[in-house]
């Protein structure tokens, strides 16, 4: 008789752990919107594949996932949901602007829980994947949450116990409302802070926690910042890059990768 999953695991855990370079808190713990006894611990982190999986015969690692709920149920308070990306995975997502992809690169000195020196690296050239291309990224995924609140995607869908108590998905709303305020904070001043600066934490808790009882008031203020984030993007007051730097970027990794084996001898 097969034993019950007690957590769900994919990947390879000795390839992704033996090579991390970094890893972070992630979520709302390192955005600043943590609620007491309610929040999981989300963790993101880095990892330089062997050599074998990057030019030779293995099989690329792309991923690696642990978590503390077995597959298909949700995270609840105290559970921990660590993603590990490899580093050639996780460069083609940052490049590309993902907004939880980036946050390892901006996350505080004190969520910060495991770094090398080729992490360090990393979280140094942070600047340079902050973009117009990523200001585009965080609106589409502001447009997704909005979609998924109003539209209640059957295969995403809005969390009954948060429409029970507040009348619509707080949560999907304070997520829309967040990623704007970020997407305009690149935009406007070319940063990413984190925690959010303490007045933008504010108008997102207060979504968070019910504050605002019509969904329609909500959303004309997502719509408000989503419409101020895509005119500072056209001005581009931080002059920022339309694209981020691959050259650069590339060539660190090629050498990170070249200096990772060479000093764990393979």
């Amino acid at each position: 008789m097969t034993a019950p999953l007690t957590h769900t695991e994919h990947g390879d855990a000795a390839d992704a752990r033996d090579g991390e370079i970094l890893r972070t808190e992630a979520g709302s713990e390192v955005h600043g919107l943590a609620l007491p006894g309610t929040a999981d611990h989300d963790e993101l982190g880095v990892f330089v594949e062997p050599p074998e999986r990057v030019i030779g015969m293995a099989g690329a690692l792309d991923h690696y996932v642990w978590r503390t709920r077995p597959e298909g149920h949700r995270s609840q308070h105290g559970d921990t949901d660590l993603v590990m990306y490899s580093l050639r995975k996780y460069l083609r997502l940052a490049t590309a602007g993902n907004p939880t992809v980036l946050l390892p690169l901006f996350a505080p000195e004190s969520s910060v829980l495991a770094s090398s020196a080729l992490g360090g690296e990393l979280r140094g050239m942070a600047g340079t994947f902050l973009t117009l291309r990523a200001v585009e990224r965080f609106l589409g995924y502001l447009d997704g949450q909005v979609q998924r609140l109003v539209n209640d995607d059957p295969k995403l869908p809005n969390r009954p116990e948060l429409v029970a108590a507040y009348g619509y998905d707080v949560k999907y709303a304070s997520h829309a409302l967040r990623l704007g305020l970020q997407g305009l904070e690149i935009a406007e001043r070319g940063t990413l802070t984190l925690p959010m600066p303490e007045a933008d934490r504010e108008r997102v808790l207060n979504v968070k926690t019910g504050g605002v009882a019509d969904m329609g008031e909500v959303l004309a203020e997502i719509a408000k910042v989503r419409a101020a984030t895509a005119e500072a993007a056209q001005s581009n007051p931080a002059g920022l890059a339309a694209e981020p730097d691959l050259d650069r970027i590339s060539a660190w990794s090629v050498d990170a990768h070249r200096r990772h084996w060479e000093l764990r001898g393979l």
